[in-house]
């Protein structure tokens, strides 16, 4: 990877015009082979509608229910408004400080086991208490997600009201976002694990796999690393020897071949850098919360507001903000764009309007009744295409903007050539000077803690002072508390600290693997990729080599053969849209044999557990040429959109293997650098009196 901006794989590229929609070949009317169906997932969101229905059942007579904002949207995932009606479900309210002003007999609330909740319902019982309704004594009962737990039980004991409420349990455990996708959507893991040493998240994810086992089978094996990927891999294996009531007759899976933890303190690096996907990019710079997006109504609207008259007294626009359900299973053009790199989402929008374009201008060569008859039937489709083509296109034009910043390019080459191990010292002036110009901060801690992770040594003692100095002057010192508990995780070290440390420092980890593990690519393809690096333009997640090294061995382990084999490994369809060569079959699922040495400099231990061998066809991958495979992989401490690219592009290298992905939450490097610090502090009011 160069030093200077023109030669980056990235940035640069952003803002050239697209090159014109090929016209040699309809690329669009070639008929792909038939794609490889994973696991039926959807069953998962089965199991979490029929546990609320049955949850808010047992509780007799219309109810009033009170919920936990952060849960709105994983709630709204599985269920909808009208099914809550129909379980007698008379009014919804938030769960915030207050008292209580309910009709019903039965008050429920539905919200995550924390101790901040469990004493604001204790207040609000207490003020009912004191103030009666008239309709007699409530009934009370907490829905805990996704259990309950002692701790939640004793703070309502010391409360006093213990008594008075039934405490009972909704398991919303792995939510289907996509068809290859599952997500708990936690909050504040990494912090939670990492920082406050609480394992309840890796309890709670040993609970929701073993819901999976349970609908697909067990796990022939379990592979992983990290701290955290030991811990969930042993209670997985406590909980199917401890409780053969529940889970003792579960049988080995033909479905899965097994699953790979990765604990997220095993690739820091990944998540700080900035995603260069188009699902990446919207994720960091608008927003994707449980899979919705909160974008302009205009561009969601079939039929938009009219412009007012010229003759309108001038004010200033309102603009309407509408959330918006990202998803594939509704818009197919947004399965075609998510994974791709930026630079290349203009040209595959002006070939799909190109082809929108002559779809309608059809109508004109119309001549029978039977072609009038056959256009009608696919105008619903072709408008639906017309309104996803009208969306991505806004917000492509959302994001290119920023793309031609000079902050975001110069950020940019500076990550980039902090992984590529370049003069780091030239990239934090480039960072100092953007702090200058008061950049957002969570761009500047991000990429200063991507440098101390990637530099031999850390960060200079004397540097790093007067960067954190700086830091809190320009943005305020209620970062203090984040800078500290960096430092704690490692994560913005001195080079005094990581040489005294007994400890190996995370940024002497990354100078060992960056060629171990080829992490820096310089010759990628973009519009046709052949390496998972495509997905940071140059830089491979180190989280996704890891997979690689269990799923695609010799690539990992022969550098001069990895080229060839990459080129063999055909995607079903190039930038051109021609149909691939047939795919190879895929590898059984290995273990870390022949990878200790790379594995050495990488904190925590090493996974391999074989939780049962007499397995009827012998193999872990399954005979059958027909039959696919599915390798799940949980991402302990949340994952980012543009692993989950890279874990897409290998499920379509091979034949028979597919990537079912699952997670405790979807992140990137700003929402995981904000979760190690503070709440933001709350303005104060003015006295307007």
């Amino acid at each position: 990877m160069a030093a200077s901006v023109s030669s980056i794989p990235g940035p640069s590229r952003f803002h050239q015009p697209p090159p014109a929609p090929s016209t040699s070949g309809d690329s669009e009317s070639t008929v792909p082979p038939p794609t490889e169906k994973g696991l039926e997932i959807t069953v998962l969101k089965e199991l979490a509608k029929t546990a609320l229905v049955e949850s808010l059942n047992d509780i007799q007579g219309a109810k009033t229910l009170i919920l936990e904002p952060a849960l709105a949207g994983p709630l709204g995932l599985v269920t909808e408004v009208a099914l809550l009606k129909h379980q007698a479900v008379d009014k919804m309210f938030w769960l915030e400080p207050g008292p209580l002003n309910v009709n019903t007999r039965n008050v429920v609330w539905l919200c995550r086991p924390k101790i901040e909740f469990m004493r604001t319902i204790a207040e609000q019982i207490r003020a009912q208490q004191s103030n009666p309704s008239p309709a007699g004594p409530l009934m009370y009962t907490i829905l805990l997600v996704p259990r309950a737990t002692e701790l939640c039980k004793k703070i309502l004991e010391d409360q006093g009201v213990a008594g008075d409420v039934t405490i009972s349990e909704f398991k919303l455990e792995l939510i289907p976002m996509e068809d290859d996708l599952l997500s708990m959507e936690m909050d504040d893991v990494a912090r939670d694990v990492y920082l406050n040493g609480d394992d309840t998240p890796i309890y709670c994810s040993s609970l929701a796999l073993m819901t999976f086992q349970r609908a697909f089978g067990l796990f022939p094996r379990i592979l992983g690393k990290g701290d955290g990927a030991k811990k969930l891999a042993d209670l997985l294996q406590r909980h199917h020897n401890t409780n053969p009531s529940q889970y003792g007759d579960i049988e080995s899976s033909t479905q899965v071949d097994g699953l790979i933890i990765l604990d997220r303190s095993v690739d820091w690096v990944t998540p700080m850098c900035t995603q260069l996907t188009y699902e990446g990019m919207l994720d960091e710079f608008v927003g994707i919360k449980n899979s919705h997006i909160e974008i302009d109504s205009s561009l969601v609207e079939s039929n938009p507001a009219p412009a007012p008259s010229p003759s309108a007294l001038p004010s200033t626009p309102i603009t309407k903000k509408r959330k918006h359900h990202l998803t594939s299973q509704r818009d197919k053009l947004y399965s075609e764009l998510r994974d791709l790199n930026f630079a290349v989402v203009g040209s595959r929008l002006s070939r799909v309007a190109r082809r929108l374009e002559g779809d309608y201008g059809g109508v004109k060569n119309l001549k029978s009744v039977s072609q009038m008859k056959e256009f009608v039937g696919k105008l619903g489709g072709l408008q639906s295409e017309q309104q996803s083509l009208k969306l991505h296109t806004g917000l492509t034009e959302l994001l290119m903007p920023i793309t031609k910043l000079e902050t975001f390019n110069r950020t940019l080459e500076a990550q980039q050539n902090l992984v590529a191990g370049y003069d780091a010292l030239s990239q934090f002036n480039t960072m100092e000077d953007l702090m200058n110009q008061e950049l957002d901060w969570q761009t500047i801690l991000r990429t200063i803690v991507l440098m101390s992770i990637t530099t031999n040594g850390g960060i200079k003692p004397k540097v790093l002072e007067n960067f954190k100095r700086e830091f809190m002057q320009t943005y305020g010192y209620q970062h203090l508390h984040l800078l500290i508990n960096l430092e704690q995780l490692n994560l913005l070290v001195s080079s005094t600290t990581s040489s005294s440390s007994s400890t190996t420092s995370s940024s002497i980890i990354y100078s060992q693997i960056k060629t171990r593990l080829r992490l820096i690519v310089d010759d990628i393809n973009d519009s046709n990729p052949n390496d998972i690096s495509y997905v940071y333009s140059g830089y491979a997640p180190i989280s996704i080599r890891l997979i690689q090294c269990l799923t695609m061995k010799n690539q990992i382990l022969s550098n001069q053969n990895q080229n060839q084999n990459a080129s063999n490994v055909l995607t079903e369809e190039n930038g051109n849209g021609v149909i691939g060569k047939e795919k190879p079959k895929a590898h059984p699922l290995g273990g870390w044999k022949g990878f200790e040495d790379i594995l050495s400099f990488i904190p925590g231990p090493n996974v391999d557990i074989r939780q049962r061998t007499e397995r009827r066809d012998g193999n872990l991958v399954i005979p059958d040429e027909n039959k696919v495979t599915t390798t799940v992989i949980y991402f302990l401490g949340g994952c980012t959109f543009t692993e989950i690219s890279a874990l897409r592009w290998m499920s379509k290298q091979y034949k028979g293997r597919k990537f079912l992905i699952a997670t405790t939450g979807i992140i990137n490097g700003n929402t995981l650098i904000e979760s190690l610090g503070d709440k933001p502090p709350v303005p104060l009011k003015q006295n307007t009196a």
